[in-house]
C-alpha cells in the first residue's frame, strides 16, 4: 500500500476540527486524523507492506521549467522561494506525524527533486511481487493503474474514506470513457489535452473532456493523434482540432512530462517497508503520544497493527 501522505494529511486537516488539540494547546486535527485513516485502511485492505510516500520537491523545477504556471496558483503569497501555502497550523503537525511514523516504524519515501506522485509512480511500476493499492485524493494518479506485471488499483478518497472509490483499468476506462487498452496513460493524455486547473495546465484551445476522449478513442493516444493531424487531412479531426493541435504541439511535448509520473525516481526511505509487528521505538512513541495527546489514534493504529499493548 502506497500513502499520497500530504494528500491525506491535508484532508485530514480540513475534516477535523482544529479544537483538536495537545495538552499545551497545539492542534493536533491533522495527526489524529491521518493516523485513523491508515488504521481503517490497514483494516480494510489488509496490506503486509506500507509505504507513506513523501513531497520532497511539490513543485518541481523540471516541470515548471517547462510549464510555469504548473501549480503556481498554490504558491504561498510573499513567499520568495516558491513554497506551497499551507494553513499555519498544519505545517507543525507534518513534523508531529512524520515523528509518530518513525517511532512506530512505519516507512516513509520520498525522491529528491520529486513530488510524492513520482515516488508512487516508481515505487508501484518497479514492483513485481505484491498486488500495489495506492491511496490518494488527487485523480492525477489514477494514470498508475495496471494489470501486469502485478495489479497496480487506486483508492481515489477525494470525497472522504467512506466513500473511497477503487479504481483498476476496467473501472478507470469505464468511468471516464477512456480507451481500454491503455487506460492509465490514456486518463494522463485526456489531463493534457483537457488541462487542468488544479494543477496550472492550459489545455488545448476547444478540446475539453468529451472531445478528447473521443480523440483518444479514435487514434490510439496522443502521439497517434499528433501525428495524424500534422501529416493528413483525415477527417475525424477538424479543422479546428486541426489549428488548436498544432498551435498547442509545444504545450503537448512540454506537458508529457509535467503529467506524468516519473517511474525511475531515486528514492530515498526507509528500505524495509514491511508493517512493523511492534513499534520500532516504544519509548519514543510513549514520549510522542503523552506530549501530544494522540493516545487513541495510536491506539486504533496498534490495534490494526496487531501490537501487543500492555
Amino acid at each position: 500500500m502506497l500513502l499520497d501522505g500530504a494528500s491525506l494529511w491535508f484532508r485530514a486537516f480540513h475534516a477535523l476540527p482544529e479544537k483538536m488539540t495537545a495538552p499545551d494547546g497545539r492542534p493536533v486535527n491533522a495527526v489524529r486524523g491521518f493516523f485513523d485513516m491508515i488504521a481503517s485502511l490497514v483494516t480494510r485492505e489488509h496490506p503486509q507492506r506500507l509505504v507513506v510516500c513523501l513531497d520532497l520537491d511539490w513543485r518541481p523545477a523540471f516541470r515548471t521549467d517547462l510549464i510555469p504556471s504548473y501549480k503556481a496558483h498554490r504558491v504561498a503569497e510573499g513567499v520568495a522561494d516558491g513554497s506551497e501555502e499551507v494553513p499555519d497550523t498544519l505545517s507543525p503537525q507534518v513534523d508531529m506525524i512524520l515523528k509518530l511514523l518513525a517511532a512506530s516504524g512505519i516507512a516513509t519515501a520520498g525522491a529528491q527533486g520529486c513530488e510524492a506522485d513520482d515516488v508512487i509512480g516508481t515505487l508501484a511500476d518497479s514492483e513485481a511481487t505484491d498486488p500495489v493499492i495506492v491511496v490518494s485524493g488527487d485523480r492525477d494518479l489514477l494514470q498508475v493503474v495496471a494489470d501486469d506485471p502485478v495489479p497496480v488499483r487506486v483508492l481515489y478518497v477525494g470525497r472522504g474514506l467512506a466513500k473511497a472509490e477503487m479504481f483498476g483499468p476496467a473501472e478507470l476506462a469505464e468511468k471516464y470513457d477512456v480507451p481500454t487498452e491503455n487506460p492509465g496513460s490514456a486518463y494522463a493524455e485526456m489531463a493534457i489535452l483537457r488541462g487542468d486547473p488544479s494543477d496550472g495546465l492550459p489545455g488545448v484551445t476547444g478540446i475539453g473532456e468529451k472531445t478528447a476522449s473521443k480523440l483518444l478513442h479514435e487514434f490510439g493516444d496522443l502521439d497517434e493523434l499528433e501525428r495524424v493531424a500534422s501529416t493528413t487531412s483525415d477527417k475525424r479531426i477538424s479543422p479546428r482540432q486541426r489549428k488548436a493541435l498544432a498551435e498547442g504541439a509545444d504545450y503537448l511535448r512540454a506537458a508529457r512530462t509535467v503529467v506524468f509520473v516519473k517511474t525511475d525516481a531515486e528514492i530515498t526511505g526507509d528500505k524495509d517497508d514491511r508493517l512493523p509487528a511492534a513499534p520500532a521505538d516504544p519509548a519514543a512513541l510513549a514520549d510522542l503520544i503523552e506530549e501530544l495527546g494522540v493516545g487513541s489514534s495510536i491506539g486504533r493504529l496498534g490495534k490494526a497493527l496487531g501490537w501487543q499493548v500492555g
